[in-house]
């Protein structure tokens, strides 16, 4: 354990040191999408065709040691010289190692909407999954941090490079781990990087922020559980950095212990532990109660000992304990079968209290669970983002703005848009990013209605086939 306590050590003085260990090894070009293909799977929303391409960059393990790691770029394509904010996207729990963005899995596709949508987008694999070695720090989020860092460093090497432009903008969203990861990020570049690294706008989704609350609670519960997997996939991943145990049985009961061992060992993937782990606790208990699969010695000094090594590890990835300043949203769902959304709320209330500038937690779905959330979190998300987003020519000239006006501005319960065509999606959010309207532009005599808004600032999209455009409304009722 002392070993591990020091290479621990040792990662963070690398980090606090500002160690250079990024740098970008290799690229790989994985394919293409036009812009009508996006928009058969996606939508109108999407204003570009896209390449895709595999990014090999070094960076540090949990140990300190010098890794190859690898993601996927996501870049825009249409006629013209454009620069693009940067965005890093941050995928979620992946079944295996192999099944990682830069394969063209594990959630690629958000990251190619966010390409389609006008960033150019960072998606890294993380560490132990992809090109890199060794078996995954899961929900670790020094480790998750320092991999989307380095690779947000690699593409502005392969920018430069590749003559692909980037402006002066940085997104940062995720969802599930990716929500956790994003949270992750966004601390590391605010609180060390934020001169090279300067976020724009952050929107972490559905993500895990409170591990040892909120998380903690839910798996010592005696509620049954969906994907216990999670459980041993963490404590795996928090051994190898803080050296919690010698062996899987110290912490896990003999019946669970040999498919914990085979995951570790990459004989199986999280999906196939989790249909074993599920399975024997129904055999041995009647149902899927996470805390059934610890030794009852552990339950017993987790919950009795506030110092408790596990403890400690749960508080050390916690991300509800700093005060972001940019702008940030934590978008997540009520039924959230997986991570619950009071993590969202725990979050919330912790980092306005430490002073945060602008952040909001904000349901998008009361009835959906984790995986129906993916589609309204990742649709809010292009709207908020929306509100910061600037695609300039060339290198140095922003785009002309597109001659849309809504009027009357202020409006009292409707409004009009001139010179958006028909056809066009226009959707009104409130500042904070909720939906309060959606309208399909069909005949541009017809008004926008909004009934029963409170007077105040909204924000106004409107999407169609070869543009978008994004402007203020108040709107006043006296």
């Amino acid at each position: 354990m002392q070993k591990h306590i020091f290479t621990l050590a040792l990662f963070s003085l690398l980090l606090c040191t500002g160690l250079q260990s990024q740098q970008l090894v290799s690229s790989t070009f994985k394919g293409s999408r036009t812009k009508a293909q996006l928009q058969a799977q996606f939508g109108v929303f999407m204003q570009n065709g896209i390449t895709m391409h595999k990014i090999q960059y070094t960076t540090l393990d949990v140990f300190g040691q010098l890794d190859t790691a690898s993601g996927l770029l996501v870049l825009p394509v249409r006629d013209g010289d454009f620069a693009y904010p940067l965005l890093a996207f941050m995928h979620g729990t992946v079944n295996s190692p192999t099944d990682v963005p830069s394969n063209l899995a594990g959630g690629w596709e958000l990251a190619a909407v966010f390409g389609g949508m006008g960033y150019v987008s960072a998606a890294p694999d993380f560490l132990g999954l992809g090109d890199a070695r060794g078996f995954h720090p899961y929900v670790h989020a020094a480790t998750e941090a320092s991999a989307g860092k380095d690779m947000l460093l690699a593409v502005k090497e392969y920018a430069l490079a590749n003559d692909v432009y980037l402006n002066d903008q940085l997104f940062v969203t995720g969802y599930s781990q990716g929500g956790h990861a994003a949270a992750a990020l966004h601390r590391l570049l605010e609180q060390e990087y934020a001169d090279e690294l300067p976020v724009t706008a952050s929107a972490p989704m559905s993500g895990p922020y409170s591990i040892s609350g909120e998380m903690k609670e839910l798996i010592l519960s005696y509620e049954p559980y969906g994907t216990v997997a999670y459980l041993p996939y963490t404590a795996l991943s928090y051994d190898m950095v803080y050296g919690l145990f010698d062996n899987e049985e110290e912490y896990f009961k003999p019946a669970y212990a040999s498919a914990i061992q085979q995951f570790r060992n990459g004989q199986i993937t999280l999906g196939t532990l989790n249909i074993q782990l599920i399975t024997q606790l129904i055999i041995n208990n009647g149902a899927s109660i996470t805390r059934y699969m610890l030794q009852d010695s552990i339950i017993a000094a987790v919950e009795a000992d506030p110092m408790h090594p596990v403890n400690l590890a749960l508080a050390d990835n916690d991300l509800t304990n700093w005060a972001p300043q940019a702008p940030t949203r934590l978008f997540y769902c009520e039924a959230d079968d997986q991570v619950p959304y009071t993590n969202a709320i725990v979050a919330d209330s912790s980092m306005n209290a430490l002073g945060a500038v602008d952040l909001e937690a904000i349901s998008v779905n009361m009835n959906a669970d984790h995986g129906e959330c993916v589609e309204p979190a990742t649709f809010q998300t292009v709207l908020f983002f929306g509100q910061f987003q600037q695609i300039l020519v060339g290198a140095t000239e922003e785009v002309v703005e597109s001659p849309v006006v809504v009027f009357p501005n202020p409006a009292k319960d409707q409004f009009y848009l001139g010179n958006v065509p028909a056809g066009a999606t226009v959707v009104v959010t409130d500042l904070s990013g909720r939906i309060v309207q959606r309208h399909v532009y069909s005949d541009p005599a017809s008004p926008v209605v909004l009934s029963n808004q409170a007077d105040g600032m909204y924000w106004v999209h409107a999407y169609w086939e070869n543009g978008s455009w994004t402007g203020k409304l108040a709107l006043r009722n006296d």
